[in-house]
């Protein structure tokens, strides 16, 4: 199954759209709330993975729990059952799963004391995991590992017996994903410290107070409409509820990148409004590292090739073990339009093209970024998405957003 984007001149010169709560945000708190039930969460994001990471949560007698292709439920989760005392579960996923290394966490969590083996391949789900009391606390990861595996282990900090004390050997990735684990912890009452290179989290002894907590929209979602406007006319502008200006997501830096592409972005009210202002000079080469937002690059480098821009994206390597290689995926997909892609472990260079190629099929790989980056190609020129459902796994209603704002899809 595909649709179809045909070429559209612009979408409505002022549209708004309200996005679902951050994926990243719903599935840390989802974690937190099952451990310290007196949390209330709103707005939490209707993604596959939320609704998969909460059916996970809330089986607790459950033999074994298949989280498919989400990877943020797969760390976590290996972490909050390992401290489930007494419980003995298999997490599994689908075939792409089972080749998402996940060793640097299990080698972790066992440096703590947890009891988890391998069921088919070493470092890699699925996994057979036996609940237990963890009483050490000091582990060490290399630095430049995926975020995921050190929020997992972040979460479970507070119920660990003596806290966690967290050494990150070298340069850090994803700093603001890790920011983003604290200040949650930080929201409910636990005791963290981050200085240099050492992250500490205290045991919580006291009961969590009652609250709500409304989880901020999803800035990798909104990239998107950053994408639109850029390869909009003057003065397009897109209105996205429900943002905040001091946000815990690392892909917030979004409203700051974009104004290389001629869009400002103004905050008002808990919403975000993203304006075309300018063009962009076509002769500028446009250089990102995007180390501490790797889930933008995909967006970025479609952005890019729509305007005619050289591109230089470097601090990509978490992108080789995401739902597929992204490196090689947008190669490969970029390329059918006539761009001339270069790309090493860790980055990508871009040649655009004069004339995009036209009627292009682009495959998705199991991957929901890549059918939304490429959507807003449609500007340009007429295209074809195969297996446009992959996008239910961080935002379900993509496609009829698109379709408010003047897409014409068919």
């Amino acid at each position: 199954m595909n649709i179809q984007i045909l070429k559209s001149s612009k979408t409505s010169s002022t549209s708004s759209v309200t996005i679902t709560g951050s994926k990243s945000e719903s599935n840390r708190l989802l974690l937190l709330k099952a451990m310290y039930p007196t949390i209330d969460i709103e707005n939490v994001s209707n993604s596959d993975d939320s609704v998969l990471m909460q059916k996970a949560l809330q089986s607790p007698n459950a033999p074994i729990i298949d989280i498919h292709h989400a990877g943020t439920a797969m760390r976590f989760l290996t972490a909050y059952l390992s401290i489930q005392e007494g419980r003995e579960v298999v997490l599994t996923g689908s075939s792409r799963m089972k080749e998402r290394p996940i060793g640097i966490l299990v080698d972790a969590l066992r440096q703590l004391g947890a009891d988890i083996q391998y069921i088919e391949n070493e470092g890699f789900p699925p996994l057979t995991i036996k609940g237990k009391k963890l009483t050490e606390s000091k582990v060490t990861l290399k630095a430049d590992v995926s975020s995921q595996y050190i929020s997992a282990l972040l979460l479970i900090a507070s119920k660990l017996e003596n806290g966690l004390e967290l050494t990150l050997d070298g340069k850090i990735t994803s700093v603001p994903y890790i920011k983003m684990t604290l200040g949650l912890l930080n929201e409910i009452g636990v005791e963290t410290s981050f200085n240099n290179n050492v992250v500490k989290v205290k045991p919580k002894t006291t009961q969590v107070k009652p609250q709500t907590l409304v989880v901020e929209s999803d800035w990798s979602s909104a990239s998107y409409y950053f994408s639109i406007v850029a390869l909009s006319d003057i003065g397009t502008e897109i209105k996205l509820s429900s943002y905040k200006k001091n946000s815990l997501q690392g892909d917030s830096v979004l409203s700051g990148l974009y104004k290389e592409f001629g869009v400002a972005t103004s905050f008002e009210n808990n919403s975000i409004t993203l304006k075309k202002v300018q063009k962009t000079d076509s002769s500028k080469i446009i250089e990102f590292d995007l180390r501490n937002a790797p889930d933008i690059a995909q967006t970025i480098a479609v952005t890019a090739f729509g305007l005619g821009l050289e591109s230089e994206l470097t601090g990509l390597h978490t992108l080789k073990i995401k739902e597929t290689d992204r490196l090689v995926a947008l190669k490969t997909e970029l390329e059918k339009f006539g761009a001339e892609v270069a790309i090493t472990d860790e980055s990508l260079h871009l040649k655009s093209s004069d004339n995009i190629k036209s009627n292009i099929s682009v495959d998705t790989y199991n991957d929901h970024r890549m059918a939304m980056a490429f959507a807003p190609l449609g500007l340009k020129t007429t295209l074809k998405i195969n297996d446009p459902k992959v996008v239910s796994k961080s935002y379900p209603e993509f496609w009829n957003d698109l379709d408010s704002i003047g897409f014409k899809i068919k």
